[in-house]
């Protein structure tokens, strides 16, 4: 499986991303730049963190008018993988490809540590070998991380079982406490938390691991890909 990590001016977390691919989960992995146009040649797509074009205007509403935003639109249109994390996750929202907004925290502060999320549903791509109510722990570093939509929207997210994590506990003000959100095929996902730095204990935490394993196994057998 071949991913693709996009490096937007001012990413931080795509040699996270990276390394959680190529040395822990033993894919091929590129980096590829925000001027690309194509990623056909992709199995799966990530966003990594970071502050993209310095956060100007609004978090990742520079990022979104990149010209590999077209092509990662594209991606998802077809179905393959895409993962949005803490500023991926902003640009997502930003692109219109996963619904609502992220405000900054409700203390208005940046919050860094680990938290821990409920698996809320393992129908995804990405979730699929959790347990739904398992209690995982993933590390946060961001200031906009207050996920917010209207109740209209929110009672859609809980109908289409759209919600993949919550936070276990109220720490930045998300409405129902949410972590991270899947658009309505179940193929993008965006959350705030940082999957890519839990994928071995010597980290805190190897529960992110499972996130990475679970976007291969799946194209593993959508690909009808046979393993020893």
């Amino acid at each position: 499986m071949k991913f693709a990590v996009i490096v937007f001016p001012g990413s931080n977390c795509d040699v996270d991303m990276f390394h959680a691919i190529k040395d822990e989960l033993g894919e091929e992995v590129d980096y590829v730049w925000h001027d690309t146009e194509s990623l056909d040649s992709y199995d799966a797509i990530l966003l990594p963190g970071g502050f993209s074009y310095g956060d100007y205007l609004r978090c990742g509403a520079l990022a979104r008018f990149s010209k590999v935003m077209g092509a990662v639109v594209k991606a998802a249109a077809v179905g393959k993988p895409v993962l949005g994390v803490c500023n991926g996750f902003q640009i997502l929202l930003e692109a219109g490809l996963l619904p609502g907004a992220l405000r900054r925290n409700k203390d208005l502060k940046f919050i860094c540590g680990q938290v821990e999320l409920v698996v809320e549903s393992n129908n995804t791509i990405f979730t699929s070998g959790y347990e739904v109510g398992e209690v995982i722990t993933i590390p946060v570093a961001h200031g906009e991380g207050n996920y917010y939509c209207d109740e209209k929207t929110l009672q859609e997210l809980v109908d289409n079982e759209q919600i993949a994590f919550r936070y276990n506990e109220d720490f930045n003000g998300s409405l129902s406490n949410i972590a991270g959100i899947t658009n309505k095929q179940g193929n993008v996902l965006g959350m705030m938390p940082h999957p890519e730095r839990a994928v071995d204990t010597l980290l805190g935490s190897s529960d992110g691991l499972q996130l990475f394993q679970s976007i291969l196994k799946t194209w593993r057998v959508s690909s009808h890909v046979v393993t020893s």
